[in-house]
């Protein structure tokens, strides 16, 4: 059993699964539900989010920023309820920069000793076996992987 589970969350239907597998298979231990936001995406690394240019903060600025860390937050009280389902306490962060990177160097640093990830992001339909994040995760981590589909 695993003293600490990171779970890379991005609202996507899979993200979510993976925190309910972690939070079922691993009663008993810290888990930690970590969201990134990547600064070279337009959107706000948020699954389901609707973003149009046309109407949203200038991508980069302060207030695109400040956008995406309230959707973060908005994401994890969802998450939170989730883990209350569980009677588990859920640990949240959120991180800007490169998703595989930043999921890889926190796993490190936290002493993080398992991963779980949806096998692919917001792409549900996606024929991919796993996604560009999920393959670089699963290939790099210094820790055992767990694939959820």
């Amino acid at each position: 059993m695993a003293d600490h589970v990171l779970v890379p969350v991005d609202g996507s239907p899979l993200s979510r699964r993976a925190l309910e597998v972690a939070l079922e298979e691993n009663p008993d231990t810290t888990v930690t539900a970590l969201h990134v936001i990547d600064p070279t995406e337009p959107g706000y690394s948020v699954a389901g989010v609707e973003f149009d240019s046309a109407t949203e903060p200038r991508h980069g600025s302060t207030e695109w920023y400040d956008r995406a860390e309230e959707l973060a937050a908005d994401l994890f009280g969802d998450l939170s309820e989730l883990a209350e389902e569980y009677d588990a306490q859920l640990n949240t962060e959120t991180v800007v920069g490169r998703p595989d990177r930043e999921i890889l160097e926190f796993a490190e640093s936290e002493g993080v000793d398992h991963i779980a990830v949806g096998s692919h992001g917001r792409e549900e339909d996606s024929r991919l076996l796993l996604g560009s994040v999920t393959e670089a995760v699963a290939f790099r981590a210094p820790v055992r992987v767990s694939l959820i589909r």
